[in-house]
């Protein structure tokens, strides 16, 4: 458990933004660019855990993007996000990023990704957020898939930590990719 007192849902953290598409979104194949999509994901990401936290908060991490979807110019975009897992000053938010045509209707999830940020007090110095209330399946699902994703995070940092890693240990484990080892 946290060493914080106070507790909140994820319920609590929950929001929506929408936002229309315009012509001025897009890349050179007119699709809408994929970095106005990431900029609207970190919006989201900061106003969910700021929300959370009632603290400024900052981006430390993004988890993979995988891009599902193009999203079309008159496009209305929808990003819903929400805490998924708290640590002392740290916060994973999940944000799902959803596309609808609005002369059919139709709508279309385009991506989904995992925000961690970091909560800051007046002085730019990490500060402790509250705890998370975990009330359904899916809230405990999404937290031990976060705390999941950490833990392999920190051993993949430590079997590929620069002073530790030896090339030798991997050229078996290169046979069958397009790659040659010269060193």
């Amino acid at each position: 458990m946290t060493m914080n007192d106070s507790f909140k849902s994820t319920k609590s953290s929950e929001i929506v933004l929408t936002e229309l598409m315009l012509p001025s979104h897009t890349n050179f194949s007119g699709k809408i660019h994929g970095g106005f999509i990431l900029s609207l994901m970190d919006k989201a990401a900061f106003t969910a855990a700021s929300k959370f936290c009632g603290r400024y908060c900052v981006t430390a991490s993004v988890n993979r993007v995988d891009f599902l979807n193009p999203i079309e110019v008159g496009e209305l975009v929808t990003l819903k996000a929400k805490i998924n897992y708290v640590g002392r000053s740290s916060m994973v938010v999940g944000i799902r990023v959803l596309s609808q045509n609005l002369q059919t209707g139709k709508q279309k999830h385009c991506n989904s990704s995992y925000f961690s940020m970091v909560a800051k007090d007046e002085n730019g110095v990490s500060c402790s957020v509250p705890g998370l209330i975990i009330s359904d399946r899916n809230d405990l699902r999404r937290f031990l898939r976060s705390i999941e994703h950490i833990n392999n995070r920190k051993n993949r940092k430590a079997v590929y930590d620069q002073a530790n890693f030896n090339p030798e240990n991997y050229k078996e484990a290169l046979k069958g990719y397009n790659v040659k080892m010269e060193l």
